[in-house]
């Protein structure tokens, strides 16, 4: 039995570690303002300003179409979208063309919003890895971040309105 609980906290560990050392180039998640942006939205004339975002909290996931992490991901964001738990806008970046979103956004049966990031949103918010998400606060301010696969309580946990 010790050798079990041993080798759990190991595990424990060595992922806490891996996580922090995947997070360590991404912006602070110490109430740093969020860079900002105003981007075109997926089948949509009009740009989304972040602006827009002010006073709910709201996760910022980047994706790319190509990431099967991403893909098996985002589903777990919808869910807890449409169950009410978080507010969630998803980024594209590192797509070939629309076409390419388009497609996996179908796939995916996503309903929130989509919008087109470009390299220097990628640069803006230091994005080198996918998928990677933001929690900004109700004042635009970096409350929380992560790299890698979320599960939907996790997202739930991180980007909870009732903080």
């Amino acid at each position: 039995m010790k050798k079990f609980f041993f080798q759990l906290v190991l595990m424990a560990v060595v992922f806490f570690a891996v996580s922090a050392y995947q997070e360590r180039n991404l912006l602070s998640a110490d109430h740093t303002p969020a860079p900002y942006f105003s981007l075109p939205q997926l089948h949509s004339e009009a740009r989304f300003s972040i602006k827009e975002l002010q006073g709910q909290k709201t996760v910022l996931y980047f994706f790319a179409p190509w990431c099967t992490v991403c893909k098996l991901s985002m589903p777990n964001l919808q869910k807890a979208m449409d169950r009410g738990d978080v507010h969630a806008i998803a980024i594209a970046l590192d797509y070939q063309s629309q076409a390419q979103i388009s497609e996996f956004v179908d796939d995916l049966q996503l309903t929130m919003p989509i919008l087109l990031g470009s390299e220097y949103t990628a640069q803006q918010y230091k994005i080198s890895a996918f998928p990677t998400y933001y929690v900004i606060d109700e004042s635009l301010s970096i409350c929380g971040r992560a790299m890698g696969y979320s599960t939907e309580l996790g997202i739930k946990l991180r980007g909870r309105s009732d903080d």
